[in-house]
């Protein structure tokens, strides 16, 4: 079977959905390619690349729809290209099943079977086909440099002789990938960083990235993550908490970026006209939820403006096309996976299996049937619950559990030193004077030591390399003053000694050397 990978009609889209490497990896998969002449020159790879890697170069758009098996492309296909569908062809692209009834009307009476990357469920096993994660990853990232662009300051703080830089203050709404991306590129340009989500079990991730979590003074006993991961519409009680809290932030921030969105509805208005009158001028908003509607009311699709109060807002929906090398690259490798998955055998054959998860999920019509809304998948995406706080003690209960730790550990001591002793007597009995007075040492030498190193944190370890090299060297010198020893047990336990101590010593200096190298520039 051939895979056909057309140029994208819609304007200004300058990804491509085959790229010369996903191109060979296919053709492992028993796949011919064919691509229309010129449909990856303006993400950067040319034709003379793909004829490089074994692909077809194919002249028109018409050509290409008729030769080809399988269609990949990445914005949902006009009226006219649908038309160019015919029974038992496939087409792979994001389609908007839910906002798309003609659409799929038209695919139906084809008889084509239609893959929306947009339907790939959020299970583990799916995450190498998640193309919707891998575009709001790029578009996370490019919504920062978008602000930074716009914004007339620097983001990180700086004290300099001509005076100090206070750092910018930015809020991320929606902690899903894009705006987890937004977070980690935000707080890399030295940021500070506050970011909301209505599902709780998100704040150690985003605690995790260098932000904080805004917590709102509202007791919701629904969780706000839905089947699959994705946040889920709030009560009317929440959405007003929620709003208060934004308009509490909104004066005191440089930079909001506005993630939130929700499967098959429009994007949840977050950010209200009055916050965009109280913020500073210069502030910015970057909408990523323009293509949904906006999650700011004033956000205008594909077009940045700028308010009476100074607040340029951009709603531009085209994050992913402004890095069109990388986002061609890791959705056509979403792409390749899913043909992976429909080619069990590899030997160039679809095999569309209903029964499975992931194809079943993402198919929206089949042999002539519309198939969405899919039903749930059998493996749920489960999110980590979030951890209960700690109740805090009061003075005396930390007293109380103070002693009550203090007492079992003198337990434990006595209990150990009870059986040390007892076995000193039993050994005692057999051995000779000359071997026992060694042999005390060595056991003391070993309490001690266990008394020293065991309660050190683990943290630690690492930084007490060098007080441990000492030690051992103690040791390596003991034990070679005992290997002169007549006792042959006592030279055999003085050369185990100077091995192992050895090995530490040679071992901690590798350990931290690699250390060290981790912090060097290259």
């Amino acid at each position: 079977m051939k895979i056909g990978t057309p140029k994208e009609v819609f304007k200004g889209e300058n990804r491509v959905a085959m790229t010369p490497d996903s191109a060979l990896q296919l053709q492992k998969l028993g796949y011919d390619c064919a691509i229309e002449a010129g449909a990856g020159a303006a993400a950067g790879f040319s034709d003379e690349a793909y004829e490089a890697a074994g692909v077809e170069i194919v002249k028109t758009a018409a050509a290409l729809w008729k030769a080809a098996d399988i269609i990949a492309k990445v914005r949902p296909p006009t009226e006219t290209e649908l038309k160019r569908l015919t029974k038992g062809k496939t087409l792979i692209s994001f389609f908007n099943p839910a906002g798309n009834e003609e659409g799929l009307e038209l695919a139906k009476s084809k008889g084509a079977n239609v893959i929306a990357m947009e339907m790939v469920p959020r299970i583990s096993r799916a995450q190498k086909m998640d193309a919707l994660s891998s575009m709001a990853n790029i578009a996370g990232y490019r919504a920062v440099i978008e602000a930074g662009n716009n914004f007339g300051r620097f983001f990180t703080g700086q004290v300099t002789a001509a005076g100090k830089v206070p750092p910018a203050k930015v809020l991320v709404v929606g902690a899903g990938v894009a705006g987890l991306a937004a977070i980690g590129t935000a707080v890399s340009l030295g940021a500070v960083v506050y970011a909301f989500d209505v599902r709780p079990e998100v704040a150690e991730q985003v605690e995790s990235m260098g932000a904080e979590f805004v917590y709102l003074d509202f007791q919701d006993d629904q969780d706000g993550a839905e089947t699959g991961g994705y946040a889920k519409p709030s009560s009317p009680e929440f959405r007003e908490a929620q709003l208060a809290k934004f308009r509490e932030m909104a004066p005191e921030m440089d930079i909001v970026i506005t993630t939130a969105l929700i499967p098959n509805r429009e994007a949840p208005e977050l950010w209200t006209e009055d916050m965009v009158q109280s913020m500073k001028r210069g502030s910015v908003i970057v909408d990523l939820a323009a293509e949904k509607g906006g999650n700011c009311k004033l956000t205008v699709a594909d077009e940045k403006i700028v308010t009476d109060n100074g607040v340029t807002i951009i709603g531009y929906t085209d994050f992913p096309s402004r890095m069109a090398a990388q986002a061609s690259s890791l959705y056509a490798t979403n792409i390749r996976h899913m043909m992976t998955d429909l080619t069990p055998n590899k030997d160039g054959q679809i095999v569309h299996d209903m029964e499975d998860d992931v194809i079943r999920g993402a198919t929206v019509t089949y042999q002539g049937e519309i198939t969405f809304p899919p039903p749930p998948p059998k493996v749920q995406a489960i999110a980590a619950k979030p951890k209960k706080e700690a109740k805090e003690l009061t003075p005396e209960e930390k007293r109380a559990q103070e002693i009550a730790e203090f007492k079992a550990q003198t337990k434990q001591q006595v209990t150990l030193l009870t059986v040390g002793a007892v076995a000193m007597m039993l050994v005692g009995a057999v051995a000779p004077a000359s071997f026992m007075q060694h042999f005390i040492v060595f056991v003391l030498a070993v309490f001690v030591g266990f008394q020293v190193i065991w309660n050190v944190s683990h943290s630690l370890h690492t930084p007490l390399m060098a007080v441990t090299n000492a030690i051992s060297s103690i040791i390596i010198l003991g034990a070679l003053m005992q290997i002169g020893s007549g006792s042959w047990l006592v030279i055999l336990l003085a050369a185990v000694s100077v091995f192992m101590a050895g090995i530490n010593i040679f071992g901690g200096f590798l350990v931290t050397r690699r250390m060290l190298a981790m912090f060097q520039k290259s």
